[in-house]
């Protein structure tokens, strides 16, 4: 038997089917008998409620940490399932008091901010074990030449680590978002009753330190019924696997034969089912996919809550699924990106052939002749009409006759010798050594921003290891209050 109250009779099988959540709720089981243990000691604390009754009520609680819960209960929810089974246990005289000035609307927002706060903490664990992934790789491969594209054109000649410390800094600021999200999340609503708070003298403040919270959601309309806070980590999660999906995008092209930039690890990758030759980017496609997914859970949540008048709905019940989701993804694509480039192969003549076959030179003469005094409009054009040549001729730039680089200094007053001798003086290498602005693919600032990189992850680390710490120790601290009483 449940207990609430209806007006006339209890809903039918089909309805109860209809608005049941207790599937998803398996999420937050957990979190809700923490939570309520929490509320029973502040209860207890305040004296709303008797000793005898906290250490019944806290002792069917701890037992039921281990129970898995029958989804075919009859339970609307986790919650009416958890208090139903207190009540079973303690006895309605002491069980039935353990929902004293605590609603369901309080009670299920507590859940989630439990639930997604220690999801953030998992997923930016992750993230620095993918950010370091990158960095790491990038210290072998600081001389690794290959080209960097833009419209999927050759552009300019650049280093491997230079774009995995890219991808790194890219992860970085998904790091920083979700950071600053949890920041926002960690703020207790339990208390609020069911929008407006309760006549009963509670402690708000009191349960959110026993839960490791930074402080309550003040305002209990806010509370209970909004829920910005889903949506701002859905919209994290969204960003970064769109980031991650980039990045998979990357090595698929890059894996093809077409260009053999990179050979995939066996373990992310499948055959086909005719074609004996291929090996498919099966995983990182998925990745892919699963991005779409993400994207749809956020779409989701915000139709869901855009149209719903202040004050709670049970529209909201809909989102935990989506949100749960979101976290399982996320987390499992990082573990994956990470392994991956872990465990890739770098085909770096290739990487070099591609490069030095093309123009990718072009715009370091140009900038030669630059500092040669010439405008930079003219060595552009002088640079475009070499590129022109090369192409015609079908040689490199390197190669072009004395006759053939005069041809595009015509119109100009710039001396054929001086675009010679910079044409004879440049290449891919010493393009890359002569790349000096801050944050370029230079050689020089491939070290300096590892050693930054590098800095910043033991940094990370440190602060994501105080707020895990925090977390746990008034986690650990509710459960010897609990123990000291039952």
């Amino acid at each position: 038997m449940m207990y609430r109250s209806r007006l006339g009779t209890d809903l039918s099988k089909i309805t109860l089917d209809y608005v049941s959540s207790i599937d998803d709720d398996s999420e937050i089981a957990l979190y809700d008998i923490i939570g309520s243990q929490a509320h029973t000691v502040m209860l207890l604390e305040n004296k709303i409620i008797t000793k005898n009754d906290a250490k019944k009520i806290l002792s069917s609680l701890e037992n039921l940490k281990n129970e898995k819960f029958d989804s075919s209960s009859g339970a609307e929810d986790i919650h009416e399932l958890i208090e139903s089974l207190v009540i079973k246990k303690a006895g309605m005289a002491s069980g039935g008091k353990m929902h004293t000035a605590r609603s369901r609307n309080d009670q299920v927002v507590l859940d989630i901010r439990m639930k997604i706060r220690d999801d953030i903490n998992i997923i930016c664990n992750c993230l620095l074990d993918t950010i370091e992934s990158f960095v790491s790789i990038s210290k072998n491969h600081q001389k690794t030449i290959m080209p960097f594209y833009t419209h999927l054109q050759q552009a300019q000649a650049g280093l491997f680590s230079h774009y995995l410390l890219a991808q790194a800094d890219v992860l970085s600021r998904d790091f920083q978002r979700l950071f600053g999200t949890f920041e926002r999340i960690n703020q207790s609503p339990l208390g609020s009753g069911p929008v407006g708070g309760t006549s009963i003298t509670i402690d708000r403040h009191s349960t959110a330190k026993m839960l490791g919270f930074d402080d309550v959601v003040e305002n209990s309309l806010d509370a209970t019924s909004t829920r910005d806070f889903v949506a701002e980590y859905v919209a994290m999660i969204s960003i970064l696997m769109t980031n991650l999906s980039r990045i998979s995008e990357d090595f698929i092209i890059w894996s093809t034969s077409e260009f053999s930039f990179i050979e995939l690890s066996d373990e992310f990758t499948s055959p086909s089912s005719v074609m004996p030759q291929k090996k498919n980017p099966d995983i990182l496609e998925l990745t892919r996919g699963k991005t779409a997914e993400i994207i749809g859970n956020l779409t989701a949540i915000l139709t869901t809550i855009k149209g719903l008048a202040s004050g709670y709905g049970r529209d909201l019940q809909q989102i935990k699924s989506s949100i749960w989701s979101t976290s399982k993804i996320s987390i499992s694509a990082l573990l994956i990106i990470k392994s991956i480039i872990l465990t890739m192969k770098v085909n770096q003549k290739q990487m070099k052939k591609v490069t030095e076959s093309s123009n990718l030179i072009a715009l370091d003469i140009a900038e030669k002749l630059v500092q040669e005094g010439i405008p930079f409009r003219v060595t552009h054009k002088i640079a475009g009409v070499l590129v022109q040549l090369s192409h015609n001729s079908k040689k490199p730039i390197s190669k072009l006759t004395t006759s053939e680089i005069k041809k595009s200094v015509e119109g100009t007053k710039v001396d054929t010798k001086i675009v010679s001798k910079i044409i004879s003086t440049t290449s891919v290498v010493s393009s890359l050594k002569n790349r000096q602005s801050f944050g370029s693919s230079g050689y020089d600032e491939q070290k300096r921003m590892i050693s930054d990189r590098i800095q910043k992850i033991n940094t990370w680390r440190s602060v994501m290891s105080e707020r895990d710490n925090k977390i746990k120790s008034s986690i650990d601290e509710l459960q010897k209050l609990v123990n000291e009483i039952i």
